[in-house]
């Protein structure tokens, strides 16, 4: 019996690419007949898709059209009831929520301007380097395949306020106990820091933020350095000698010549950054424990739907604000590529 079986399991299986073949020629054939031939080959792109279409459809498509149903209910559990865009009025005349996005746009501002700009000025380095490229590309790399939560954990002993070893060596220059910073443990402002008081406590990000920021840039860095240096590396050295000997100093050679060729590299980078900026959770999460930070001073949008769904359960509430973050990343994207992507040269 086990040996019929057998064979009848391998006669099915063998019969699988005739059958493939006999549904292709059908599509084939009907499409002709329409007169699409510019659509022949639909079918087997759709059946090669179909593997990563099935993930997306279950793990992308799936929780978003849930997300959009619980957003529609307010309660907890059992007690939900219909609310229609109830949850959405009332995010949207939160101050909690406003002061969450702003948040996050100060997080996004910061990481991904200053890491671009560290990552640029690296990678331009390191592609005029003779030797030993290979070694400081994996040294700058190293931070970006280091586990978050292992990497936050030692910022935040280094940053301890009190017995962490950034302070303890700004005592050692002269600073006073009573102005050592409490970096991931101060809400207020980093312009009204610096300034001595010249701007209100809440304008701009707070020094916690700030920490904040300075973790993931040096975090994310070593992937766009990494990316930048690829794009670098494909420039004909031609161009950019062209450029030495008609007399373009450093700034004119990157504006018009290296900015230029290597521009669907950054366009690529922005998208990434954008979309990574306005959905981090890890390193706020781990830097400051809950992710709100002092007087929810680093409290992004993330860790605010985060808090509403897990900490006080209102799932309708929590499911709406991320509707909105993920309606919010989608025009994002799109005023890139309308209006960055048109001046993306490509060769």
């Amino acid at each position: 019996m086990p040996n019929l079986m057998e064979s009848r399991a391998l006669g099915w299986i063998n019969r699988i690419p005739a059958v493939v073949d006999t549904v292709l020629a059908v599509c084939d054939d009907l499409l002709e007949r329409m007169g699409g031939n510019r659509l022949r080959d639909l079918p087997t792109a759709v059946l090669l898709l179909l593997p990563s279409l099935g993930l997306l459809g279950v793990f992308g498509l799936l929780p978003l059209l849930l997300a959009v149903y619980l957003s529609l209910f307010t309660g907890k559990g059992v007690n939900m009831q219909f609310a229609g865009l109830a949850n959405y009025t009332r995010a949207l005349s939160s101050e909690e929520f406003w002061s969450s996005l702003l948040n996050t746009f100060y997080y996004a501002l910061g990481t991904i301007v200053g890491a671009f700009l560290i990552s640029f000025v690296i990678a331009s380095v390191l592609f005029r380097l003779a030797r030993g490229r290979g070694f400081f590309r994996t040294v700058y790399f190293l931070p970006y395949i280091t586990s978050v939560v292992a990497a936050a954990t030692i910022w935040r002993v280094l940053l301890h306020p009190y017995a962490g070893p950034v302070n303890v060596l700004l005592t050692y220059v002269g600073v006073s106990p009573e102005n050592l910073p409490r970096w991931l443990l101060e809400p207020k402002g980093v312009l009204h820091l610096l300034t001595n008081g010249a701007f209100p406590e809440n304008w701009g990000p707070s020094l916690a933020l700030c920490c904040v920021i300075l973790f993931d840039i040096w975090h994310s860095s070593g992937f766009m350095i990494v990316i930048l240096l690829a794009g670098l590396t494909a420039i004909p050295r031609e161009l950019e000698e062209a450029a030495v000997i008609d007399g373009a100093g450093w700034y004119a050679r990157n504006r018009y010549v290296i900015v230029p060729l290597i521009s669907p590299t950054i366009f690529f980078l922005l998208i990434m950054s954008v979309i990574k900026a306005f959905q981090a959770f890890n390193s706020f999460y781990a830097l400051t424990g809950d992710g709100r930070g002092p007087y929810d001073s680093t409290q992004n949008m993330t860790v605010y739907i985060f808090t509403n769904l897990y900490v006080y359960q209102r799932l309708g509430y929590g499911a709406a604000v991320a509707v909105l973050l993920a309606v919010a990343i989608v025009i994002l994207t799109l005023v890139q590529w309308r209006y960055v992507g048109r001046k993306v040269h490509y060769e």
